[in-house]
């Protein structure tokens, strides 16, 4: 009988010790930012949970999500974010943060593309059919790139080309090849990498790049942590969650700007 229970108390000790743990699926820009390297230990000391990420383009978060294989989403296609709801897969987006984009090229900027102007400048790149590297894989940034070239009314000319690859290996490509890319600010500012390359166009109201948070919905996915995700996103946009935000910077420089409530 004793060993029956010790045999017990190791199982549903296994079981708390799962629930303590959930996956989010989010996108490079957060991870390679160093963003959730700041967050985490924070969330785990005020909770006890465990968080894994799994970061890849914002498109492939969400379809991770979809299938049931993430808890949670951070992601940031507003779009995309608010079909998932629609759908079933959440029932409610939770706005977290922003930053914004920006265009990063080559320091002597052979298209002119310096200024405030978004579509202007992917204009300039696409009649000199100046190099550009797309990220090209559903990502945020991805679907923010084709709605400005769309706007732009522009072909993506010559010199572009798509990688298939994260926020980090496309600024490798650029600075490597000299190359125009849009970049979320974030990863730029945590980018060592920079080369000859420099932020040639921001401040576009149209560069605004907001992040929500989703819980996955266990009407859909039965086996989902709804519970412990749903502790993680309430922590997100909490006042600890939101100050924690705010206070990740690097040389100096905030990096996110919280904006839960908005």
């Amino acid at each position: 009988m004793k060993k029956l229970f010790l045999t017990l108390a190791l199982l549903l000790g296994t079981a708390a010790g799962a629930q303590q743990a959930i996956v989010v699926a989010s996108t490079t820009s957060t991870e390679q930012s160093g963003l959730f390297g700041h967050l985490l230990p924070a969330f785990k000391q005020a909770t006890g949970i465990e968080v894994k990420v799994v970061a890849v383009g914002t498109g492939q978060a969400i379809d991770t999500a979809r299938r049931g294989d993430a808890d949670a989403l951070l992601v940031h296609d507003m779009a995309a974010e608010e079909k998932f709801v629609a759908d079933g897969f959440a029932t409610k987006r939770y706005p977290v943060m922003a930053n914004d984009f920006v265009l990063i090229g080559p320091k002597s900027d052979p298209a002119r593309v310096a200024g405030k102007d978004i579509v202007q400048a992917l204009r300039k790149v696409s009649a000199a059919s100046a190099p550009f590297v797309s990220r090209g894989d559903k990502s945020g940034t991805h679907a923010a790139e084709l709605r400005f070239w769309k706007e732009a009314g522009a072909a993506t000319g010559a010199g572009y080309r798509e990688c298939g690859c994260g926020m980090g290996p496309a600024l490798n490509i650029a600075s490597s090849s000299g190359a125009y890319v849009l970049a979320d600010r974030g990863t730029w500012l945590s980018f060592k990498n920079r080369g000859d390359l420099a932020v040639l166009v921001q401040g576009d109201p149209r560069l605004f790049n907001p992040y929500g948070a989703l819980v996955v919905s266990p009407a859909k996915h039965p086996h989902v942590k709804a519970a412990a995700a749903q502790r993680f996103v309430d922590w997100l946009v909490s006042p600890a969650g939101q100050k924690a935000i705010a206070d990740y910077k690097i040389g100096g420089e905030q990096l996110f700007f919280p904006n839960a409530g908005s």
